[in-house]
């Protein structure tokens, strides 16, 4: 993995993951990266995180979900805003995506949220990727 953008090397992680059809992929942990992952989790796009203790740093494992008939749930994940473009939406700007059925992950001044969440809280901030 590079270090260039860790957040975009845990979205092909887990992009990876999906197309291997794995039940968990592994991580370095961040706070940013388990911010991200609980909201995912919170959404039901995957099944659970776990942060283990693992040497020489933590590691962040995310358990992967699938549909009855082994289908997975998320469909596509992209980076929006990258270390050479940042993405910015105001509370206005952050529009459903797939009629509610994606979210886009925002990182705000209240934490890393759903855009549901910013829209019912009024906020906006970096949109750091999109789930469908």
């Amino acid at each position: 993995m590079s270090c260039t953008d860790p957040i975009a090397d845990m979205l092909t992680v887990i992009r990876n993951g999906i197309l291997a059809a794995k039940s968990q992929v592994d991580v370095p942990y961040s706070r940013i990266k388990e911010g991200i992952a609980k909201v995912l989790t919170a959404e039901g796009f995957i099944a659970k995180i776990t942060v283990l203790d693992t040497k020489p740093a933590r590691t962040l494992r995310i358990a992967l979900k699938y549909g009855q008939d082994g289908e997975p749930v998320i469909h596509a994940i992209d980076r929006v805003s990258t270390g050479g473009r940042r993405r910015y939406a105001g509370r206005s700007e952050l529009k459903p995506i797939i009629r509610g059925f994606g979210i886009s992950v925002v990182s705000t001044s209240q934490g890393i949220l759903s855009d549901r969440d910013c829209r019912k809280r009024k906020l906006g901030g970096e949109v750091l990727c999109s789930v469908q």
